[in-house]
């Protein structure tokens, strides 16, 4: 477990400490007072535990667990059950979800995997926001549900608009721990967690409020039924999640091709990428360019393989222009015959465009992260650094872009701080 807690930043801490408490407070008052139709309870529990044991990561490295949450959602949203009305208090929900949670993480704990707490706490600590909003509502609620209306249409918006404002708290709560980790403006980490995450907490919505209201006539029959599309879901966002996976490794390794063959120095690709991904959060990239920028760094030198004759030290800063210009061409016409990489192949041909040519941003970066590390390497010197970065502003304007270089600058002093301590 000790694993789990390593590299947390204090944001991270206090989010799995409040999770905690609510929990510790949500199952205390339940076995206090017991529970409220137990047979609901652990169905709803062991639906969430399933959910929990096939969580999965998708890009960005969100931990994500699609049926447990559905299935928390549409516990705190039963309103009743073969015509009873059930009471289960908010803090009963917490319990189940936390109970069920636990459950579903212990194998992955017993074969060394162990969840991301933050991530864990998040999921608990909007499924109780959701629960201490909604769950006092349920009797006037079950009122309107009653004749002579017998319509789900009040509950049902209650549902949409409160289920509404957990999903922006969750994405708030996400931006913000997004922001510390990955150095990025907190604006530029909603806007990512609103396309990357937002789309997948709707469907979850969606199916918590169909499984709330299916169980309302179907009674627990309904859990059965939804559980097996729900897995078949997750499956699908398995395989995705591992094709993106396999598809960086890939670029990853080929990457390396030309460390291995001596044409440039080892580690090199990877210096430039981190660097490159680091300035383009710098400068307000979206993820999905991010990605497109890893790629392309990652692979930004292998038209060197094309040589007869190695540069020394695999410096192109250190060679004339039109070289420089024709082995990007040659890895822009190598990446291009994987037939699903003519953006990546276009970064990579125009990293040695002139500023005034207007190259793309990310082009731009490259070309300013290369050349930094082709001067630096993997020295953590400051005077080393400094001289490198001044040599870059020299060109500001003509051969590299004036935003990317300060940019880079302020990454590289971060990274430099960093190794001194």
């Amino acid at each position: 477990m000790t694993r789990a807690f390593r590299g947390l930043d204090s944001g991270q801490l206090l989010l799995i400490c409040a999770a905690g408490l609510v929990a510790v407070a949500g199952v205390a008052h339940t076995a206090a007072v017991g529970l409220d139709h137990p047979e609901i309870a652990v169905g709803f529990g062991a639906l969430i535990a399933v959910g929990e044991l096939a969580r999965l990561t998708m890009p960005g490295n969100r931990e994500v667990a699609p049926i447990g949450a559905a299935a928390a959602l549409g516990y705190t949203l039963l309103l009743d059950l073969s015509q009873h009305q059930l009471r289960h208090s908010a803090l009963q929900v917490v319990a189940v979800i936390a109970v069920g949670m636990i459950a579903g993480a212990l194998p992955h704990l017993a074969v060394g995997r162990p969840p991301r707490l933050d991530a864990m706490a998040r999921r608990l600590l909007t499924g109780a926001l959701l629960a201490f909003a909604f769950r006092p509502l349920v009797d006037p609620l079950y009122l309107l549900t009653r004749p002579p209306t017998e319509t789900w249409w009040p509950a049902l918006a209650v549902m949409i608009v409160l289920i509404a404002l957990s999903l922006l708290v969750d994405v708030l709560i996400a931006a913000l721990l997004r922001a510390e980790q990955v150095r990025t403006a907190f604006r530029v980490a909603v806007r990512d967690e609103i396309n990357m995450a937002f789309p997948l907490g709707a469907a979850v919505g969606a199916s918590g409020v169909l499984l709330a209201l299916a169980t309302h006539s179907m009674d627990l029959v309904a859990l059965l039924v939804f559980a097996a599309p729900l897995l078949v879901t997750q499956v699908a966002f398995r395989k995705y999640a591992g094709i993106r996976a396999t598809y960086l490794q890939t670029v990853r390794a080929l990457s390396r091709v030309t460390e291995v063959g001596g044409y440039v120095e080892p580690g090199h690709s990877r210096r430039v990428s981190r660097l490159a991904v680091a300035v383009g959060r710098e400068l307000g990239m979206a993820e999905p360019e991010l990605l497109e920028l890893e790629y392309a760094a990652l692979m930004h030198d292998i038209g060197q393989l094309s040589l007869r004759d190695p540069i020394p030290g695999g410096a192109t800063v250190l060679t004339d222009p039109e070289q420089a210009r024709r082995i990007a061409e040659l890895g822009a016409a190598v990446i291009k015959q994987t037939g699903v990489l003519d953006r990546v192949a276009d970064l990579v041909r125009r990293q040695c465009d002139p500023v005034a040519s207007d190259p793309p941003l990310s082009s731009r970066i490259i070309k300013v992260a290369n050349a930094y590390d082709d001067l630096v390497g993997g020295s953590t010197d400051r005077d080393r650094a400094g001289a490198a970065l001044e040599r870059l502003r020299l060109g500001a304007g003509t051969a590299y872009d004036p935003a990317a270089i300060e940019a880079l600058a302020r990454v590289a002093d971060r990274y430099t701080a960093v190794h001194r301590l």
